[in-house]
């Protein structure tokens, strides 16, 4: 028992012959590998690599725990002392090539542009299609100033949230997630809450796909036929309506827009407080509806710290945080600005930008056509996935098992999915119901407890600083004060 916790790698001579060695030799911590193969084998930069007899052995041990083993049996799982430690293991192929592992896991890591990139896309969901609608309702030049206020203030907030792990003393957080941190601080009503709130804009987001795979698939629906029978429903490029994402159509809705926008200009009038029949005015009332959509545009605070553990190179965590929120933000401000500002008024008002700017082309347009052909692919794959995050957090904490039962998911499903079939039938504004989602969530993953856990942090810590409670005491009531106008709007 004592021979197996030794170590098993070392270097010999390939000339060596293991007959010429006693009982003792055999047993040096210098004789052990973790896999019997022949030393010619052996990929490895040092030529004088081997293999001994006891590491076969112990490879033999191995395979026979394996057999014992079954695949819920936990009691038969191979002891601790026969599993060698990660950085002696090899990767033994049956062509009789051993890879020796190094147990460096930096390989694995991410470049800081992938990390970029991975949450530019992560953040590029359905609040795209609502954001010139948004600005519509704040006014141009307000809702580009809120748009760039908003990202600075997520972002702030995100970075709390990065943080949040590394200023627990004393504690392991390696592997914690912000609701852990919750719990920490706030026992089981953080932990509660951040579920809760967490499935807001999960539930949140699979209710919009669910309107806008309807709206897509009726279009596309009306476009094959309008094709097929040669039918002509508008000469005009814009028209109006009654009614989490992808890089591929984030980057095609991008070509559109501008492809778009080159073709029909630029048709704007300045008037700054006073509407008129076809412009609206610079600042807006309505301008607390962009806000709730900026708050679901710019989230991703409940997964930041998976996706930067990732990150290669771990001190530019905040650096790639910020260049990424920079992208998210010129993106949404890029197709914002453009559609409305590219939006032929006259002889249409500015008012007819619909929440989803994809319902003010033709149903006959083909380009249109192929973005809502994109999207509806997208979100057929992605809507299940969503229900799985669903079903894994909501069961999983009230139930203690992922899958308690058939019936227990299928009533989970049928409320789901019942949710958005109402939802599309009797409200299909995906503007109002991401601006509510996104309020409501953000109310707690945002503003409440990152602001919190951060002065908590700091008054333990016997620095916090009256200027910087009163600004996270701010940051709370900015959140109340978007939820709460949500329903004045």
């Amino acid at each position: 028992m004592e021979d197996d916790c030794r170590p098993l790698l070392s270097s010999e001579q390939t000339g060596e012959s293991y007959s010429h060695r006693g009982s003792r030799d055999l047993l040096d911590i210098k004789a052990k590998r973790p896999f019997h193969v022949e030393p010619r084998n052996i990929v490895e930069d040092d030529p004088q690599e081997r293999v001994s007899v006891e590491a076969a052995i112990l490879n033999s041990r191995l395979h026979y725990y394996s057999r014992l083993m079954g695949s819920s049996d936990r009691l038969l799982s191979p002891p601790n002392h026969v599993i060698p430690p990660p950085e002696e293991i090899y990767i033994y192929s049956p062509l009789g090539i051993a890879f020796k592992v190094t147990g460096n896991d930096q390989s694995s890591k991410n470049p800081s542009i992938i990390t970029i990139f991975a949450i530019w896309n992560t953040m590029m969901g359905t609040s795209i299609l609502s954001m010139p609608w948004g600005i519509k309702q704040a006014g141009f030049t307000l809702g580009i100033l809120i748009l760039i206020l908003i990202g600075l203030l997520m972002l702030y907030c995100c970075y709390i949230v990065l943080k949040s792990p590394k200023a627990i003393p004393n504690v392991d957080t390696s592997d914690w997630e912000f609701p852990d941190v919750c719990r920490h601080y706030f026992g089981r009503f953080g932990q509660w809450s951040s579920l809760i709130f967490s499935m807001v804009s999960l539930i949140g987001a699979m209710v919009v796909y669910w309107v806008l795979m309807s709206n897509f698939l009726f279009n596309t629906g009306q476009f094959i036929y309008n094709y097929a029978h040669n039918v002509n429903t508008s000469d005009s490029a814009f028209g109006t309506n009654g009614s989490d994402k992808g890089t591929i159509s984030v980057v095609y809705l991008i070509v559109l827009v501008t492809f778009k926008a080159v073709r029909l200009g630029f048709h704007l009038e300045f008037h700054w407080f006073d509407s008129t029949q076809i412009y609206v005015p610079e600042f807006r009332v309505l301008f607390p509806q962009l806000t709730g959509v900026l708050t679901l545009a710019f989230f991703i605070h409940n997964c930041i710290i998976t996706l930067m553990k990732n990150n290669r190179d771990q001190k530019n965590n905040v650096r790639d945080l910020s260049v990424a929120y920079l992208l998210v933000g010129l993106t949404y401000l890029y197709v914002g600005v453009l559609i409305f500002a590219s939006f032929p008024s006259p002889p249409l008002s500015k008012d007819c930008i619909e929440p989803n700017f994809l319902d003010n082309f033709p149903s006959n347009d083909v380009l249109v056509f192929v973005a809502r052909t994109l999207l509806l692919f997208q979100m057929i794959t992605v809507y299940p996935l969503l229900g799985y995050l669903v079903r894994v957090q909501v069961m999983g904490q009230i139930f203690g098992n992922h899958y308690p039962s058939f019936l227990h998911v299928l009533a989970l499903n049928i409320l789901i999915v019942g949710a958005g079939v109402l939802v599309a039938r009797f409200y299909p504004n995906i503007g109002s119901i991401i601006r509510f989602s996104g309020a409501t969530c953000s109310l707690a993953l945002v503003f409440v407890f990152p602001a919190l856990v951060h002065m908590i942090s700091l008054r333990r810590q016997g620095a916090l600083r009256w200027p910087s409670a009163l600004f996270h005491s701010f940051l709370i009531l900015l959140g109340a004060a978007n939820l709460l106008a949500q329903f004045f709007m």
